[in-house]
């Protein structure tokens, strides 16, 4: 994030990219771009996803569930990997996040090698996810000491929480980008533990308003304002504990 932490807590990165739905598309487009990058991303799949996608409507922030074909293009160490479908480009990358100067060059790869091999007029949707699983050493978690952002109970309600999930949405650039940020409990990986996921998603809101050619400039922006984001999430004594030797 932000900081360099010796235990950063970023499970998955996303950056996707998402096309006019009359954007030119043709499943010659999969091999071609995979020619373009395979020394990057050598081996290669195909299967079904389900995803979620986040939209800004005329009714506010809108989810539409869909089912697709994917081909995935993966690095040697399957740590980095490329998700094409129609009308869309995604790049991952899981734990161990490499840093961002490790990351952003394999999203200018595969965001290059789509608008050489299509003519993109303009994009639908950007955005870039980040995905934090949190652990805390104490198996009773005091959340005012952790988080700035968490959830709130009144006086007359009981404070032992068994599991609990907060978000909101907040904008950036007078609007033309939103932020979903998300935390919830989550299943600890080391027994004793109190453990969380904080996602935060950023993305375009307004069509149009980024050019094709603006593009990776607003993916720096995004990243940027991610950091802040998480950094604006979490206290001093959480970020001790991402510093800590293992």
């Amino acid at each position: 994030m932000t900081e360099k932490y010796r235990n950063p807590p970023l499970i998955e990165a996303i950056c996707e990219f998402r096309l006019m739905p009359d954007s030119p598309w043709d499943l010659t487009i999969y091999g071609l771009i995979y020619e373009k990058i395979k020394k990057t991303f050598p081996h290669k799949e195909q299967r079904f996803v389900q995803e979620v996608e986040m939209t800004q409507g005329s009714k506010g922030i809108e989810q539409k569930v869909q089912v697709s074909e994917r081909a995935f293009f993966y690095s040697n160490d399957k740590t980095i990997f490329v998700q094409i479908g129609q009308h869309f480009l995604a790049i991952n990358c899981l734990k161990p996040y490499p840093n961002w100067d490790g990351f952003k060059p394999k999203i200018e790869e595969a965001f290059n090698a789509l608008i050489s091999t299509i003519d993109v007029k303009e994009l639908a949707r950007i955005g870039y996810r980040a995905v934090n699983h949190i652990e805390i050493p104490i198996s009773r978690v005091d959340l005012d000491e952790y988080f700035e952002f968490r959830p709130f109970l009144g006086k007359r309600l009981p404070q032992n929480m068994v599991n609990f999930m907060i978000g909101c949405v907040l904008p950036f650039f007078d609007g033309r980008d939103l932020c979903r940020v998300q935390l919830t409990n989550a299943v600890p990986e080391t027994q004793g533990t109190g453990a969380f996921l904080l996602d935060l998603d950023y993305f375009l809101a307004k069509l149009g308003n980024v050019s094709v050619t603006d593009a990776l400039g607003w993916v720096e922006e995004a990243h940027a304002q991610v950091n802040n984001t998480f950094e604006g999430c979490i206290t001093d004594r959480l970020r001790a504990i991402f510093q800590e030797e293992k």
